[in-house]
């Protein structure tokens, strides 16, 4: 398969109209080169930044961005409803940043000490300071040891609601669908959330600025 050109910041057009997105995964499903253009420019940001809040890496954020997208349209023909398109491609993000952190966790296990001894005594690479728009804000040390100390805070289910529906900006009902659980369920959790960031007063200012 041909890979995706992606184009961050590209100024294209997009739409929240979900009849629209329905008619471009139709037409996606049929081979139409053009209409999968449309949906990855639609949806190249959104899926950017919710792999990158993850794994706190641009160039990992970029290549697994790449994938996802390349996996959503490889198996697009399985997509049912083509207006959930945005759910399932979001469910589709989050399953392939489980599967980098089991990788990661494997790796990490298999690695003796002689090649930890070889890596210590290396030069630290300098990390890319994700240099482009608000993501100088999103990276800062301060931002995200103070997210770990929230996120530390609640349950797995309230990070996975909580990340999803602030940070990623997601509707309860993508939520619900990503996630699949049903609304109700998704908004005990994410009162649960709520309840436990209101009283990390600290944290109001830091996410009102990367959510703005």
């Amino acid at each position: 398969m041909k890979k995706i050109r992606l184009h961050r910041h590209s100024g294209a057009r997009v739409t929240d109209t979900v009849s629209e997105i329905g008619g471009w995964v139709k037409k996606a499903k049929r081979g139409n080169r053009h209409a999968c253009n449309q949906l990855a420019e639609q949806f190249q940001d959104s899926i950017f930044k919710m792999v990158f809040y993850r794994l706190r890496s641009r160039s990992d954020a970029e290549d697994l961005t790449q994938e996802i997208f390349l996996q959503a349209f490889k198996n697009l023909s399985r997509l049912k409803q083509d207006e959930r398109f945005k759910s399932w491609l979001f469910s589709i993000a989050l399953n392939r940043v489980r599967d980098y952190y089991r990788k990661k966790k494997l790796r990490s296990f298999f690695m003796t000490s002689i090649e930890s001894e070889e890596k210590a005594g290396r030069t630290p690479e300098k990390k890319d300071d994700g240099s482009a728009g608000s993501l100088q804000r999103v990276i800062r040390k301060d931002f995200w040891k103070q997210v770990d100390m929230l996120l530390g805070k609640m349950s797995k289910m309230e990070r996975e609601v909580f990340r999803l529906r602030f940070m990623d900006q997601l509707s309860i009902r993508e939520v619900s669908l990503v996630l699949k659980r049903n609304e109700s369920t998704v908004k005990t959790h994410l009162y649960r959330g709520i309840k436990k960031f209101r009283k990390e007063t600290s944290m109001h200012d830091f996410l009102q600025e990367v959510m703005s």
